[in-house]
């Protein structure tokens, strides 16, 4: 027998594929471990904090003599830092209005739109075991037919938003459906694929905002025309950006739960994702399956444009998907594929982008600090035992299946 016909004898006698088991052990980790993920990222986030400040490297030269004023530095370096944190992203105690003080609230919220909304997409597809690493791509498409609609058609206010909404989210659709049809059909890897995807879209963008129907008139650098007004999401508040896109992406973790928790579909997307050998023997169609789930993650993605080119920035720009669809990953990971978890990590991920800005303003620390620290987040998330080791918090020994309910399992 070759090699590659027992590896595959060996999976259908019991040995998961890396695919099946990764799948399996994320979705069923453990809330505290991913809560202790955060908070150990945050404590090292600090030690950098600490070190790279000047005071506190100038404390450390008289350490000997006067130990105190080291930790005085530090308290100092670390409590700025992470007060300016909150300030900047959940509320301004030093503004006299509730609604001042409530704006970088609203900001969390507006940077946590488009990642719930990618993360949504990325999340989807991964219960059915496909890696859909083009949410960039797809948001871009998203946002490219949503600001076609949006500056490029005149209709009445209410038909113009909700058709430039299902334009952005039908253009993420196809960009996610050419994926799920490659994969299909010949087999091809949903990864290649989509971070192809990602190319061609980025160029394409590019390229549209040099012709004469995107480049707004009198311009010389790539900008679309502003979307009009009947096209834009609107805002809640006149001094804040949220707009009602974050109010769509919610509804759409609803869906997502749904689909996911109570309908027959989304219980073929979870049969593929555990098993397909499985599945396909129980008489499913795996290869609509992936046709499918690649569809409504690109639609997912796809939202995240709308919210980006209708709501956010209102016209389009080769840099519109911001690097959107590579930290959706992450905020998808964070929150365990779960439609809620993955809105929670969107919030705190939501958080820290806005809140870095603060930061830097007030306290001089890098911004670099918070993306070391969404990087550290998913390094002790895929990494439970570490951070079980570091809390020294015990598994319990249920054999097997219940043993690693705690987390990944060793």
């Amino acid at each position: 027998m070759s090699e590659q016909q027992q590896t595959t004898s060996d999976e259908r006698e019991g040995e998961e594929p890396f695919t099946q088991r990764f799948v399996r052990e994320l979705t069923t980790g453990s809330v505290m471990v991913t809560f202790l993920s955060v908070v150990l990222a945050l404590i090292i986030g600090a030690i950098l904090i600490a070190v790279s400040d000047p005071e506190v490297q100038d404390s450390v030269g008289y350490f000997t003599d006067r130990p105190s004023d080291t930790f005085s530095a530090i308290g100092d370096a670390v409590g700025g830092a992470y007060s300016a944190l909150f300030t900047g992203s959940i509320i301004d105690f030093s503004e006299y209005t509730v609604g001042r003080a409530l704006l970088p609230l609203g900001e969390t919220l507006t940077n946590a739109t488009p990642l719930i909304a990618a993360g949504l997409g990325f999340a989807l597809a991964f219960r059915a075991g496909l890696f859909n690493i083009g949410g960039e791509g797809q948001i871009i498409l998203g946002a490219i037919f949503a600001g076609y609609v949006g500056f490029g058609m005149d209709l009445p206010v209410g038909i113009h938003l909700v058709l430039g909404v299902a334009a952005g989210m039908l253009g993420g659709a196809l960009w996610g459906g050419i994926v799920g049809f490659l994969k299909a059909r010949t087999g091809a890897h949903e990864v290649i694929v989509t971070i192809m995807l990602n190319y061609i879209a980025r160029f394409l963008i590019a390229y549209l905002l040099t012709t004469s129907v995107f480049q707004r008139a009198g311009a010389s650098n790539p900008v679309s025309p502003q979307v009009h007004d009947s096209a834009v999401l609107p805002t809640f508040f006149d001094s804040s950006r949220l707009h009602l896109g974050f109010i769509l992406v919610f509804a759409a973790a609803a869906g997502v739960w749904w689909l996911l928790s109570r309908s027959t579909v989304g219980f073929e997307f979870r049969a593929v994702g555990a098993n397909p050998h499985a599945a396909r023997t129980a008489g499913m169609s795996v290869a609509r399956a992936y046709i499918l789930v690649m569809v409504l993650a690109g639609a997912l993605a796809g939202l995240a444009g709308v919210a980006q080119v209708l709501g956010t920035e209102r016209y389009l720009t080769s840099g519109i998907s911001s690097g959107i669809g590579f930290d959706a990953i992450t905020v998808a990971l964070l929150g365990r594929a779960n439609p809620w978890g993955t809105v929670a990590a969107g919030l705190l991920f939501g958080a820290l982008r806005a809140g870095a800005v603060t930061m830097q303003a007030s306290t001089g620390t890098s911004v670099d600090i918070i993306l070391v620290i969404q990087s550290l987040i998913v390094l002790f998330i895929a990494a439970p035992p570490l951070v079980r080791t570091v809390f020294r918090v015990r598994v319990r020994d249920t054999g097997g299946v219940g043993a690693r309910s705690m987390g990944w399992g060793s």
